[in-house]
């Protein structure tokens, strides 16, 4: 029987068997959930945050207690958007249920009416909305707060890139959310996102209809000795071996940021055959070939930036961490034009994400893009 890849890079949860630590992380967040306690989850961009929504969401006592919904807001561009993910994760669960649940479901959202339908085929009760037929999204909101509420057990509703809400253009979006969510004795949430600078805004800033509403949780690197005995274990019940040295080049090159360690560990076990082993030269020319892999899409990408902005980024991929970036200094260093014409760019490629900084340096967010630069350039 052919032995899975046992590094998950996608966003699929394959269970605990496949889930590296975060033991203290899932302690307090399933602690929260059990007290009655709404948390903001922070984190870097793949860091882990939904996999340990969704391993929270998996263990038996949660599974046993209460309902659980998750939706990602990243796509979203309205409360409108926001409203169809909800309803939809929402009767996606009722999917196969009895009449009487769809009805009580219908019975309270009574808004969302138009996207109950009957499958003519098959007979059975089929939830297809689309976002036109949200023609009251404030009320449908309420509505679908009152059905949570309704629940014979209660509901724990998790929202990734919940930060995206303050992009929205409706009204009082986070005002309105938030009066819904502080009224709630049924229903627990978790608001999850990577834009680290917003969501402390939200949560922390005295101004903000959600300041100190939340239990704080900040997702970091996975302990790497805790992540090498995990790595080394699936190595060796696959008739491999890993060496240390190779792991902590990865672990180190990456500064234990999940999503790219799995990525070379994942095409590190692939070129593994059973009896030999994984060393440092063998990462290094996984690490080749897997940048390599993503060289089309990076060129594309580069294509659709303007020059300065294009030359910002080049330079701050050559830095690694690029500080006074504003400065005479590195305008002369990266043959910049001004400081200006530094500032311009960097605003735009910070608001679209593409850069993060951190305390005064920034950096490339996506790292393999960072090394592609400095390869090509």
């Amino acid at each position: 029987m052919l032995q899975p890849n046992p590094f998950i890079i996608t966003a699929d949860y394959y269970g605990a068997r496949y889930f590296c630590d975060r033991q203290a992380e899932t302690e307090t967040l399933e602690g929260n959930i059990a007290n009655g306690r709404n948390t903001v989850l922070i984190s870097s961009r793949r860091m882990g945050k939904s996999g340990l929504i969704a391993h929270v969401f998996n263990r038996d006592f949660v599974q046993s207690n209460f309902k659980t919904f998750s939706i990602d807001l990243y796509p979203t561009s309205s409360l409108s958007e926001m409203i169809l993910l909800l309803a939809k994760e929402i009767t996606g669960q009722l999917k196969n249920r009895e009449e009487r649940i769809w009805e009580s479901f219908l019975g309270i959202v009574k808004s969302l009416r138009p996207g109950f339908k009957v499958d003519s085929v098959t007979g059975q009760f089929v939830f297809d909305l689309s976002l036109g037929e949200i023609v009251r999204p404030a009320d449908s909101l309420r509505e679908i707060f009152q059905y949570l509420e309704s629940s014979d057990i209660p509901c724990v509703v998790a929202m990734d890139e919940f930060q995206q809400i303050a992009e929205y253009p409706d009204n009082n979006v986070l005002e309105l959310l938030r009066s819904h969510v502080q009224k709630c004795k049924h229903t627990w949430f978790i608001f999850a996102g990577s834009d680290r600078r917003m969501m402390e805004k939200l949560f922390n800033n005295p101004s903000e209809p959600f300041y100190m509403s939340c239990s704080p949780l900040y997702l970091d690197a996975i302990d790497y000795d805790k992540y090498l005995a995990f790595s080394k274990k699936h190595f060796e019940e696959a008739g491999k071996r890993l060496t240390d040295e190779c792991f902590k080049g990865i672990y180190d090159l990456f500064e234990g940021h999940t999503w790219y360690v799995q990525r070379l560990m994942n095409e590190l076990y692939a070129w593994t055959k059973p009896g030999e082993v994984a060393n440092l030269p063998m990462m290094e020319n996984a690490l080749t070939f897997v940048i390599k892999t993503y060289a089309r899409t990076f060129q594309e990408q580069m294509s659709t930036y303007p020059e300065a902005q294009k030359q910002l980024l080049i330079a701050i991929a050559k830095e690694g961490n690029a500080e006074q970036v504003t400065s005479v200094a590195f305008c002369k260093k990266h043959s910049m034009k001004s400081p200006s014409t530094v500032q311009s760019a960097l605003r735009v490629l910070h608001d679209k994400g593409i850069i993060r900084k951190e305390g005064n340096s920034y950096s490339i967010t996506n790292r393999l893009l960072g090394m592609w630069l400095t390869t090509e350039y």
